[in-house]
Parts: C-alpha cells; structure tokens; sequence
C-alpha cells in the first residue's frame, strides 16, 4: 500500500472537461452535463485501493447529503485494468452497485483525464465552483487505514459548507493520500 500524496492542482484552475463512460449506466456523460449548479465535487477513486475502502461508507453519506444542495459528485477510476482487472469497468460496476454510490462512476480508459487533472492517488479530490473554478482540493479528512482517526469527511465538508454559504474557503489545504494511479506502461 503505497502512500502517494496529491499533486495539488492551483487554486482557481478551470476543470478541465471531460466525456467518459459511465459504467452504472452505461452512457457517455460530460462533465458539462453532470454539473451542480453550485459545485462539483470530482473525485478520483477505484474498487481495490484499501484508501477508498476505508472512505467508501463516507463519500457516499456525504454525496447524499449535498446533492440536494446543488452539489453534485462524480466518481472517475484511471487505472491500468490489464495489470490491475479488478478495477475493470464491469467489476465497477458492481462495485457502485454494493457500495450504492448515488454518482456516476465513469471510467477513463485512456487516462488521459486523470493527466489533465494531474491525479495521483486515489482518493484524490477536487470541489469546482458553479463556474467550475478549483476551491479546493486534497483530503477527505485525516482517516487513513489503520490510525485510529475517525471518518468524518471534515476536510471536504469544510469546503463544501463554506461554498454553500459563500464564505472564503481556507486555502491551506491538505494532500489527500493514497495508493498511486496505476499508469499504463508505454
């Protein structure tokens, strides 16, 4: 289990757009069309990664809870599934289905949407603005597997509460941490 931090993409960096596959529904879907009206939260995961695991029951509490408030979450895996099948689209599939995932889960088999967002690790998050403005980015909280630390999602909570009542976000954030993307071999 490897301990990769965040790249840490600047504050303020426009999202880059995507269209990708949505493997709950089979459907190509663009970031354009699965915007909040005030934020999006992107976030970098796959079905194996002992991290996402640990923070699975929380992404998907919290996503229920803001998608009613103009939030909306969108899941995205980049790995490598030749050397790494258990994050194939289909095993994705089932994943969101018995972890209930209320959010697209789309797959990025080029992984060229994962370089434009310069990921790393999973989990990686990012909340965008209603203009798709970076506000934040890093951890879920300070849970990792195995240290005690409960999780609560404080980090991105903090951001999502403060978009959600126009105040400043903190800007002294923290690097998620987790297993590294796992990159096609050129």
């Amino acid at each position: 289990m490897a301990n990769t931090p965040s790249n840490m993409m600047p504050l303020g960096t426009k999202a880059p757009d995507f269209i990708l596959k949505d493997t709950i529904s089979d459907q190509e879907l663009s970031l354009n069309t699965l915007k909040g009206d005030i934020g999006t939260v992107i976030m970098f995961i796959c079905n194996h990664c002992p991290f996402v695991i640990h923070v699975n029951p929380e992404l998907v509490k919290m996503a229920k809870e803001y998608q009613s408030k103009g939030i909306s979450f969108i899941a995205i895996s980049s790995n490598d599934v030749i050397n790494y099948p258990q994050d194939a689209p289909d095993l994705m599939k089932l994943q969101a289905k018995k972890v209930g995932y209320p959010f697209p889960y789309l797959y990025d088999a080029t992984q060229e949407t994962a370089k434009k967002y310069d990921a790393a690790c999973t989990p990686d998050f990012y909340l965008f603005d209603k203009d798709l403005n970076l506000v934040y980015r890093g951890q879920l909280d300070g849970s990792r597997p195995g240290n005690a630390v409960p999780v609560t999602g404080k980090d991105l909570r903090n951001a999502l509460n403060a978009l959600l009542s126009e105040k400043e976000i903190d800007p002294d954030q923290k690097p998620s941490i987790g297993c590294n993307i796992k990159w096609i071999a050129d």
